[in-house]
């Protein structure tokens, strides 16, 4: 459990930062980098980063606790502040000594960013179609195509691609590039429906040359699989702090709101609906910590890039994110419900808290992807897995 200086820290951040802001950050405006820049001082911007790299070194235990804190705020600000994980856990495990000292080090002095790029308009889920390509000339690597969805990358310090090998289109890499580099533009921030907080952008690269040095240690589809296991655990946790929010948003509705003789919180219709999220609630918690349990043990093991290149996929990430992803629309929905006709408008929180809780189930492999992983490595008999 995170120490309750650091909770407090991230409850004081919320309480004055984030508290009755929800009009504000459900806009499409600018990023409100002026506040993720308020975070920083904190001094827990990138706590996951290794103590070797100039970071906290926090486990992801410790970050389910404050991720939990941040979403209970808001969504958006939690995303932003938490998805870098994804890339420089990747970094981390099979980066050189040097990419870590270049790009990680000055990313913990000045609490910057990192993006992940993937996915793609045809490619979808489906990333073995990637067509992004890195083509071997000399020292260099040279990047050209399209990445569709992927968040931060307007103000990164630097992104992660996943790309096919041009000389060899069965072999798929992992590279490093400064967001500065020449070839790599930002095409357009996307209008999402909700974490309207976040940025996700579409980015093309045409020519982007840099050092061959930059790729990292194993196929690229493979890296990718491993460092979802973090974001995924930490995504499922966001669904953990909006349900808090809907439950508390309902109870202060509830002993105002007259019903009969009353208030709604005489009624016991309501009372099992708050009954029942709280059960919901309580199970998503659990099943968060334990999933940042696992991933904990084996980042603390002797050698954890290479038990996670055996392993990949955690389990116990996947049914986290899908677990929490349905529990919290089902106490979105249920929260919706109570607010009667105030609920399907904008005039109170409950609606953004609605669309935030989607993308739970839909980014990083929706619902559908996810129970096909859980099938293929996990029910599968292990003599037929692929």
């Amino acid at each position: 459990m995170v120490a309750p200086d650091l909770r407090k820290a991230v409850r004081g951040f919320v309480a004055q930062e984030l508290k009755d802001r929800h009009a504000q950050l459900d806009t499409r405006d600018e990023m409100p980098l002026p506040l993720y820049g308020r975070f920083a001082e904190t001094g827990l911007a990138n706590w996951w980063l290794p103590k070797e790299s100039g970071g906290q070194g926090l486990p992801l235990a410790d970050g389910v606790d404050l991720v939990n804190e941040l979403a209970y705020g808001d969504a958006g600000v939690a995303f932003t502040l938490f998805i870098s994980v994804l890339g420089t856990s990747i970094v981390s495990l099979y980066g050189s000594e040097e990419l870590k000292e270049r790009h990680l080090r000055p990313m913990a002095e000045r609490g910057g960013y990192c993006a992940t790029l993937g996915s793609e308009r045809e490619a979808g889920s489906e990333l073995g179609r990637t067509s992004t390509t890195a083509a071997r000339e000399g020292d260099e690597l040279v990047l050209s195509g399209e990445k569709f969805f992927s968040t931060n990358s307007g103000f990164a310090d630097f992104l992660v691609v996943v790309a096919r090998s041009a000389e060899d289109p069965s072999d798929h890499m992992a590279v490093v590039v400064p967001r500065d580099t020449p070839g790599l533009t930002v095409v357009r921030r996307w209008e999402m429906i909700g974490l309207r907080a976040s940025g996700t952008y579409e980015v093309h690269f045409d020519g982007c040359r840099v050092p061959a040095a930059n790729r990292l240690e194993g196929n690229g589809l493979r890296l990718l699989e491993i460092g979802l296991n973090a974001s995924r655990i930490l995504i499922a946790t966001t669904a953990l702090g909006i349900a808090r929010r809907i439950r508390d948003l309902c109870m202060e509705y509830a002993k105002t709101k007259r019903f009969r003789d009353g208030t709604l919180t005489d009624s016991p219709v309501f009372a099992a609906k708050l009954g029942q999220m709280e059960m919901l609630i309580d199970v998503m918690k659990s099943q968060c910590r334990q999933a940042a349990r696992d991933y904990d043990e084996i980042m603390e093991g002797a050698d954890p890039a290479a038990v996670f290149n055996r392993q990949g996929t955690l389990k116990s990430a996947l049914t986290a994110k899908m677990f929490c992803g349905q529990a919290g629309w089902e106490v979105a929905t249920a929260g919706s419900e109570m607010f009667g006709g105030l609920g399907y408008t904008d005039d109170l929180p409950i609606g953004k808290l609605m669309r935030d809780m989607r993308y739970v189930s839909i980014v990083e492999g929706g619902d559908d992807v996810l129970r096909d992983l859980v099938f293929s490595r996990y029910v599968i008999p292990v003599p037929r897995r692929s």
